[in-house]
Formats: structure tokens, C-alpha cells, sequence
């Protein structure tokens, strides 16, 4: 139960990543940066693509806002503390 409890930690990690990359504008695709946001998002689109399917996009100021890595984060962190 141990090594779920890690791989989980680990995800959530990997997901905080995510988020911070993508506050950073990557403006070459060939890049240590562009390619360290591919392969993080290539371990995370599985998760967050069905949360997007279910969850409604709030607008801020007319810019759709997408909470399902905050969603993910949080029902993580719920499973990880109660394994």
C-alpha cells in the first residue's frame, strides 16, 4: 500500500508541474521546456481529459478557466490520505 501511496504523491507532483508550466509561454516546440511540457502533459491528459468532459468552464472576463487539474489535485490528495 506503500508504493500506491508514493506513485499517487508522485502524480500529484507531476499535476503541480503541469499547472506551473503552464503559466510559462513555450515559443519554440524544440526546446528542453517544450519538451519536458510534452511529456508532462502526455502522463497527465488521461486524468484531466475526462474531468474536462464533465466539468462546466467558468469565463473570467471572457477567458474559459479550466479547474480540472484542481479538481484532479484534490481528489488525489482525498484517495492518498485515506489509503
Amino acid at each position: 500500500m506503500i508504493i500506491v501511496h508514493d506513485l499517487i504523491t508522485l502524480y500529484i507532483y507531476i499535476l503541480l508541474a503541469v499547472i506551473i508550466l503552464s503559466w510559462i509561454p513555450v515559443t519554440s516546440s524544440d526546446g528542453a521546456l517544450a519538451t519536458t511540457n510534452r511529456v508532462l502533459r502526455r502522463l497527465t491528459e488521461p486524468v484531466l481529459q475526462p474531468l474536462r468532459a464533465i466539468l462546466p468552464r467558468p469565463t473570467l472576463g471572457g477567458v474559459g478557466i479550466d479547474l480540472s487539474a484542481l479538481v484532479a489535485l484534490i481528489l488525489l490528495e482525498v484517495i492518498n490520505r485515506y489509503i
